[in-house]
């Protein structure tokens, strides 16, 4: 495999997965919803809370390799 299909499958590898951390990013938000709606704010809306700013800082993670990425793919 040439050097530019090794970047581009990366790259499409990298966005399937900052499509599934928003989309658990999304989930988390609507169970804290609801939960805070039902007024249940337990243990279960305390770690929803938590897990938050660790799946904001995967998505930026994940976003600069992206475009690290991008700018080796540019270079060739």
């Amino acid at each position: 495999m040439s050097r530019l299909d090794e970047i581009k499958s990366r790259i499409d590898w990298l966005k399937d997965l900052f499509k599934i951390v928003i989309a658990i990013m999304v989930a988390d938000v609507a169970g804290m919803a609801t939960l805070y709606m039902d007024d249940k704010m337990g243990l279960l809306f305390y770690m929803g809370g938590l897990l938050l700013p660790l799946f904001a800082a995967s998505c930026t993670v994940i976003s600069r390799k992206i475009e690290l990425h991008l700018n080796e793919l540019g270079e060739l």
